[in-house]
Order: structure tokens, then C-alpha cells, then sequence
């Protein structure tokens, strides 16, 4: 919603909370098969995406996001060499996975098209791996994809999608987590977006209750800030198939906010969500 022609304003009304962005130009709006897609320019973020209202993405501070999605998975990880990403469409995960030379494969499942175009003409920034020759980009929905994949076919699986309603939905939920588990290869790793621990720790608990019971060996939350997002703070929790997470990898990248120091750092959770996740 818009409180006035300068300013888009997301309403997180189930917390009385909202957050503002001064924006000076709208640059796209377009209804896709699938959502509502909006790019903004902004007085001092950069180019802003919204996808149904919601705040995605702005030039300035995704660099948060996509380092913590993309890079304790990928540095946890001994060899990662088969790597897919289900979402993603503005594809600056894509540009961090393909950052590891190790890489042969990676394949991002996005379901809107719309919203890579979008992303190559107002973020570039974060395209700029598209057409690197370990890259796959298929527009399709990851979910059915997903049921015709091979068994132990993936070394790490980056789930980078939007908050858990609509489409997104299916997921967080245990058919699809137990079809990622059966395509993870021994050892095998999970990233997926949790939203916030502040504001949504009961959906990070039931998130990680639903991986555990698929399989999986073992569950870190890791929490980051995220100005954008609701509370400014958002977490992704990691799940590793059948062992547990063991020594952090030097990957030898330098990152604008991701570190091996920060990666340790961000497994100590605060007390009362240490308490409830029991980590």
C-alpha cells in the first residue's frame, strides 16, 4: 500500500507494524499469471521489487539475504558440485551458489518468469551468473518438479521462496520436504528461508519439526538482519540428511556480509528462541 505518492508502506498488521520506503519513480507494474509484480525506484535503496504488496527485495541490503541463504549451505557442505534452487527468480542466489567453482551444476526452479526479466533489466547486479554454463533456468512449478527428480541426485537444495501463503505454501510442508530429502545425496544439504524468529518463531518450530520428521539428521536456524523484512531480522534454517553439521569449510570468498566468523556466530541463538528450537 502506498501512504502517498512518495512513500510504498508494507503493513504487517497481525504485529502493528509496518515499514516504509521513499520511493521517487514507480518502473513496472504487471500482473503475471501467477502475482502482483512491482519495481520502484527509491530515494536511498536503490530499486525496490514487491511481489503482492510485499517488500522482496531493494538494490541496497539484499546482499544480506543472499549471502545466508546460499553460502552456509554451500560452505558447510564438503564438495558441492549439484546444487538447485526452487524460487529465486530474482536469481542473486544463483549468483552466489555459481560463485564456488566446485559447482558443475545449478538449477533454478522458478515458477513467474516475470520476475527474472525483471530482475535482469533493474537488478543486473544480481544476473550477472545467468548465463554462465553451469546455470539451468526452467520456469516451472518446483513442486512437480520435484516428484520426478532422482533419488540422491543433489548435494545442496536452496529453497528461496516467498512467505509461506499461496503458492509457496507447499514449501514448508511435509510431502515436498520429504521428496527434498529423497533427492539430497548422503550427506546432503537444505537451506530454506524462515521468516522471522521474532515475529513468526511458531512457524521456524513447525518448519523444523516437519524437516526432523522427514529424515533429516539434523536442524540450525541461523538469524541475520534484514532491514526490509518484517522486524528487520530473518533467519534460514538448514537441515543436513543423514549426519550431523560438522566443520565449516574455508570457501575462500569474500562476501559483503557473510563470513566463516559470522557463520559460527549465528548458530548461538538468543535464549528464548534457543529455548524453543533447542539448538
Amino acid at each position: 500500500m502506498a501512504l502517498d505518492n512518495s512513500w510504498f508502506t508494507e503493513v504487517h498488521g497481525k504485529d502493528g507494524s509496518a515499514f516504509s520506503l521513499k520511493v521517487t519513480a514507480k518502473l513496472l507494474d504487471e500482473k503475471t499469471p501467477y502475482q502482483h509484480l512491482e519495481i520502484y525506484d527509491t530515494e536511498d535503496w536503490g530499486k525496490l521489487m514487491v511481489l503482492d504488496g510485499c517488500v522482496m527485495l531493494t538494490s541496497r541490503d539484499n546482499f544480506f539475504y543472499h549471502d545466508m541463504l546460499a553460502q552456509p549451505a554451500m560452505c558447510w557442505h564438503p564438495n558441492p558440485e549439484n546444487v538447485v534452487i526452487i524460487g529465486g527468480g530474482d536469481c542473486g542466489s544463483l549468483r552466489e551458489v555459481l560463485r564456488h567453482d566446485g559447482v558443475k551444476n545449478a538449477v533454478q526452479i522458478e515458477i513467474d518468469k516475470a520476475v527474472t526479466r525483471a530482475a535482469e533489466q533493474y537488478f543486473p547486479e544480481l544476473c550477472e551468473r545467468n548465463n554462465d554454463p553451469r546455470a539451468t533456468l526452467a520456469f516451472i512449478d518446483g513442486v512437480a518438479w520435484m516428484k520426478e527428480q532422482p533419488d540422491t541426485s543433489v548435494d545442496v537444495m536452496l529453497i528461496d521462496s516467498t512467505d509461506p501463503v499461496g503458492a509457496a505454501e507447499a514449501l514448508f510442508g511435509p510431502e515436498f520436504l520429504q521428496d527434498v530429502f529423497r533427492v539430497l545425496k548422503p550427506g546432503g544439504i537444505l537451506a530454506q528461508q524462515s521468516e522471522s524468529l521474532f515475529y513468526h518463531l511458531p512457524l521456524v518450530t513447525g518448519l523444523r519439526s516437519t524437516l526432523l520428521d522427514a529424515g533429516f539428521a539434523d536442524c540450525k536456524t541461523l538469524p541475520f538482519p534484514q532491514a526490509v523484512y518484517p522486524s528487520g531480522w530473518w533467519s534460514v534454517t538448514l537441515a543436513r540428511k543423514d549426519e550431523k553439521f560438522g566443520a565449516i569449510r574455508e570457501c575462500g570468498l569474500e562476501c559483503e556480509y557473510y563470513s566463516k566468523a559470522v557463520h559460527q556466530a549465528a548458530q548461538v541463538l538468543p535464549p528464548f528462541a534457543a529455548k524453543v528450537l533447542k539448538q
